[in-house]
């Protein structure tokens, strides 16, 4: 097995050997090595500037795509790498672990957006987006709802209609990573003519035509990648812009967006939580208690601390890992073009729940352990772990949130996946029923006449729209 370096020394944290090389390609590592000098070269530098002036990492970014890594996931004929599922891991894993997680996490989002145009690709699309990704064409994804929040498959502050042969598009989003910097925006609205949560459509708007506020991020942790309020008012764009059919947006969401993003962004907090324990390794190995004649990395408690933490951030990895060898099996390592009605990652959506959830609680006990190891040093600024023990507390809050999650899974195994209804298509009669029995005669009554106006007034808009 090589040594792992970190320039022309050998690396200070973790070996190779605490690494699972056996679920790589010998492409992938070879893309890891690269990815781990051009961290030592630049990206971790600009790590520590991005944290400190709130500065998006677009240099990381453009050195990204310089080496085709924007273009990771996209066929080799189109300009891309031609990598899989397990591909995009690793890379998100590396940059967040040895260079920049507010590189990392604008990466996660910059991928969703491309393959959620090579879910549905065109001639037109794949020039005007795809085939330029090498000289740092940058995009992201916009699905958040000032409404709902995290809830992102309630997009209402949105929607399209038909115009000048195009189509006009609005949208709010109280989250969108990158905003303000990203050169095109792969958005989710409702669709024209609107008949329930789950008509959803999806569309390019290009930055020119996108209002982002990044003046106003300022947050505990990555720093860098500018998650802010966007708004798209009323524009107008060409039809070619629109991403597959309309109507296709839930689709979208269920076999591109959320398997890309909970890979992607699980891979993240994994390599911030292997960050602070080669961090940890390097700081408890080097300093020593001269009076006892020991290293800090001599003490049982501090062997303890490590031994448990590596333990717990490789079940985390190779969980995700292994959904992603799933995904990879299921669509011919990331090569199968998808007809509508076609299902593949899908499938495996209620893991990719338990990928996140598992990976954002590791990362925040692992930091918060690790900060304990290195004791006061630890605490300073220039050791660096605390820039990483912020960027780690992200992964529980981001959306879906943990909680959110936990009760997803539990919801599923208890009462089965049809209880889920996170598209909003059915309503719970049994609750429905147990509240009107709280009513009394003239409380039933009025609740009757306000359903049976409110059927008139859908009755009268459906026979206005077909006739």
């Amino acid at each position: 097995m090589s040594e792992k370096m970190w320039g022309e020394e050998p690396f200070w944290g973790l070996g190779y050997e605490w690494d699972p090389d056996w679920v790589l390609t010998e492409r992938q590592k070879e893309l890891r090595a690269l990815l781990i000098e051009l961290c030592e070269q630049e990206m971790r530098a600009n790590a520590k500037r991005s944290d400190d002036e709130l500065l998006f990492p677009r240099r990381n970014l453009e050195l990204l795509g310089e080496h085709g890594f924007l273009g990771l996931t996209v066929p080799e004929e189109y300009g891309g790498l031609g990598q899989n599922h397990v591909g995009f891991s690793m890379v998100c894993e590396t940059i967040a672990r040895y260079g920049c997680a507010s590189t990392a996490m604008c990466y996660v989002m910059h991928i969703g957006a491309v393959m959620a145009i090579m879910y549905r690709p065109t001639d037109e699309l794949i020039d005007k987006y795809i085939r330029p990704l090498r000289s740092g064409k940058i995009g992201t994804l916009s699905y958040s709802d000032p409404e709902t929040g995290s809830h992102f498959w309630y997009p209402i502050s949105s929607g399209a209609e038909r115009s000048n042969g195009g189509y006009k598009v609005r949208k709010k989003a109280s989250w969108t990573t990158s905003a303000g910097f990203a050169d095109f925006y792969v958005v989710q609205t409702t669709s024209p003519d609107f008949s329930g949560y789950d008509d959803l459509s999806v569309w390019i708007v290009d930055g020119e035509d996108a209002q982002a506020q990044p003046s106003l991020w300022d947050a505990l942790g990555l720093r860098g990648n500018q998650s802010g309020p966007l708004e798209v008012p009323d524009v107008e764009i060409p039809s070619e812009q629109l991403i597959g059919p309309i109507g296709d947006g839930a689709a979208s969401n269920d076999e591109i967006v959320d398997p890309f993003f909970l890979i992607g962004s699980s891979s993240v907090w994994n390599g911030i939580a292997l960050g602070t324990i080669d961090i940890a390794k390097r700081h408890t190995t080097r300093k020593r208690h001269v009076d006892v004649g020991m290293r800090v990395a001599d003490y049982p408690t501090i062997q303890d601390y490590v031994g448990e933490c590596l333990m717990d951030t490789n079940a985390s990895r190779l969980f995700v890992m292994s959904i992603a060898q799933a995904m990879d099996k299921e669509t011919d390592d990331n090569t199968k073009a998808l007809a509508v009605g076609d299902v593949a990652r899908a499938n495996f959506l209620h893991w990719a729940w338990q990928i996140k959830f598992e990976a954002a609680k590791n990362v925040a006990n692992v930091v918060d352990k690790m900060l304990h190891a290195c004791g006061g040093s630890g605490y300073k600024r220039d050791m660096e772990l605390e820039r990483y023990l912020r960027d780690g507390k992200a992964g529980w809050v981001m959306g879906p949130t943990n909680e959110v999650l936990r009760q997803f899974v539990g919801k599923a195994v208890l009462l089965g996946f049809e209880a889920l209804d996170y598209w909003n298509q059915s309503y719970n009669r049994r609750a429905v029923e147990n509240e009107i029995k709280k009513l009394d005669a003239d409380g039933k009554r009025e609740l009757a006449e306000q359903l049976v106006a409110q059927a008139a007034e859908e009755e009268a808009k459906a026979l206005a729209a077909s006739g």
